[in-house]
């Protein structure tokens, strides 16, 4: 089962986040040979996505870093938003890792209209 992890982002600004995939047992899983993909949608039904820059951080360790550049987020409409993490092995056995809502807050200090 997924873990489940929410987060505020401010528009406009950079943002980064380490998750630890555990196995079965607990423990940090190995992420020897596993790619990782994540997606942001406004809703399930969503036809869009929003790419959710997702690496795998430390191989041993189990951590998956996502992250947003500004320029990413200073172009979502402020609002609620859902995301998860998959992470897929070398033979295509996907698991999905983490999911959860992101909440999106507008930026106030921004240059002003032309």
């Amino acid at each position: 089962m997924a873990a489940i992890t929410n987060f505020y982002i401010d528009t406009g600004s950079t943002f980064g986040a380490v998750i630890t995939v555990k196995g079965s047992d607990g423990l940090p899983l190995n992420l020897t040979g596993f790619s990782v993909t994540s997606y942001i949608r406004k809703s399930y039904a969503s036809r869009t996505h929003i790419d959710f820059n997702a690496t795998i951080y430390s191989v041993s360790g189990g951590q998956v870093r996502v992250s947003l550049t500004d320029e990413q987020t200073n172009t979502i409409k402020p609002g609620r938003y859902m995301y998860d993490i998959e992470i897929q092995n070398s033979i295509g056995e996907r698991l999905r890792v983490s999911e959860g809502i992101i909440i999106f807050t507008p930026q106030i200090t921004k240059p002003d209209p032309a």
